[in-house]
């Protein structure tokens, strides 16, 4: 995977991420929003290669990296350009929509390393301290419209926003909602079937 400073250096609990879609083996279709670098859609395309993969961001730059990647990894995927927050996503249905938003704090800036923060997209990383969970209501909102009956939602998340995440997902009455933790035992995941 080619990386530059327009998207996020991808990470061990995002593997973990695709490790459990690629485990659940979902058919039909995936949409990945706020795909960055193509990591997430990319590696569950390369190994279920018969789902319809679609990967949408807000960044032009970041889409450019995400199709090159596509392109090394020989897998074909569509690739648009899209702002959640002000856009809904259409008339599609999909069966899997997954997301790892950006969820880090403007006031965890202070404990981040330098090189994170000097070569990682502020775009794809931070949300405002007030509103932790912006995109996490978003994409709820629009997959409890775009996901089919029995379609799953998978979110990456903030550690210290499990369970908030997860009530987000009761209150959109999703059901087998689970809060997963990573391999360092901190709260990484929600899932959560329509």
């Amino acid at each position: 995977f080619h990386v530059e400073k327009e998207v996020l250096i991808p990470r061990p609990e995002t593997e973990e991420l695709v490790d459990l879609i690629i485990k659940d083996s979902p058919v039909g279709m995936l949409l990945d929003i706020g795909t960055g670098s193509g990591i997430i859609p990319i590696c569950v395309k390369k190994n279920l290669p018969e789902l319809q993969v679609s990967a949408i961001d807000i960044s032009a730059s970041a889409l450019k990296i995400a199709a090159l990647n596509a392109k090394k990894n020989k897998v074909n995927i569509e690739i648009v350009e899209v702002d959640i927050l002000t856009n809904d996503l259409g008339k599609k249905k999909f069966n899997v929509i997954v997301s790892n938003p950006p969820y880090v704090l403007q006031s965890d800036k202070k404990e981040m390393t330098k090189g994170v923060l000097d070569f990682e997209p502020g775009l794809a990383l931070f949300v405002d301290d007030d509103n932790p969970l912006l995109f996490y209501k978003r994409i709820t909102t629009l997959a409890s419209k775009s996901l089919n009956k029995g379609g799953k939602l998978y979110f990456e998340i903030h550690e210290n926003f499990g369970l908030e995440v997860k009530a987000l997902l009761e209150e959109h009455l999703f059901q087998n909602i689970e809060l997963i933790t990573d391999m360092q035992g901190k709260d990484r995941i929600v899932t959560g079937v329509k």
